[in-house]
């Protein structure tokens, strides 16, 4: 990977880890426009500003767009969106993963022994 690839990755994630910026796209990522109210209910817990922020900043990576049916992903958002789906199968193969390892953890060591 070049030192410009990582600076995109690095510069990607900086915007995912803002706070409620993955939740935004997860919830618009059903192809369905949604206005704020509804993606403020989709989102769960974003205060109005928080969402506001969230949105501005979407919009300005073109990762989100807006029209007078809603907020949507462009073409790139859907992208990413397919691409979280890959993350969120990891996601579940890696909880099992987790669970079977504490399950056994327990077992070889029980609490109180």
């Amino acid at each position: 990977m070049t030192v410009k690839d990582n600076a995109a990755v690095i510069q990607l994630f900086d915007l995912l880890e803002s706070r409620y910026a993955m939740r935004v796209i997860w919830a618009l990522s059903d192809g369905h426009p949604q206005t704020f109210r509804l993606l403020q209910d989709s989102v769960g817990g974003v205060t109005p500003n928080t969402l506001n922020t969230r949105l501005k900043e979407l919009r300005a990576a073109r990762l989100v767009d807006h029209s007078g049916n809603g907020y949507r992903l462009t073409s790139q958002g859907t992208e990413l969106a397919r691409r979280l789906v890959d993350v969120q199968q990891f996601a579940g193969k890696w909880s099992q993963h987790q669970a079977r390892v504490a399950t056994t953890l327990a077992h070889a060591h029980p609490v109180g022994t």
